[in-house]
């Protein structure tokens, strides 16, 4: 069911791949801004400098629209109420049995 709307012509990289490459992309940003952060602490005014950005990013990170329209997605499908029905017949099931123990305790 995953792979039914890929097509056959196009030849997605392994994981392992995709993973790798953003690892090392984060690990580049992540060198550069420590370079910047200690070129700063030294003295070099802050304008002057190239602040290093992303090159490579998962797909829905280029357009935030669809981000959205995915993050709303599942908040409305996990969105469930604690309180279920099954919960509140437990309850009550558990107040009567305390209650039933309570009375013939006192009589």
């Amino acid at each position: 069911m995953s792979q039914r709307h890929r097509t056959t012509e196009v030849q997605l990289p392994p994981k392992q791949e995709l993973r790798a490459h953003a690892h090392s992309e984060r690990h580049r940003i992540h060198v550069e801004l420590n370079q910047v952060a200690q070129e700063v602490s030294a003295g070099l005014d802050p304008e002057d400098l190239h602040e290093p950005g992303a090159a490579w990013k998962p797909i829905h990170h280029h357009d935030s629209e669809v981000a959205k329209q995915k993050l709303a997605k599942q908040k409305r499908r996990s969105r469930r109420h604690w309180k279920t029905k099954m919960w509140k017949r437990r309850t009550e099931m558990r107040r009567q049995k305390a209650e039933a123990f309570r009375l013939a305790g006192e009589s």
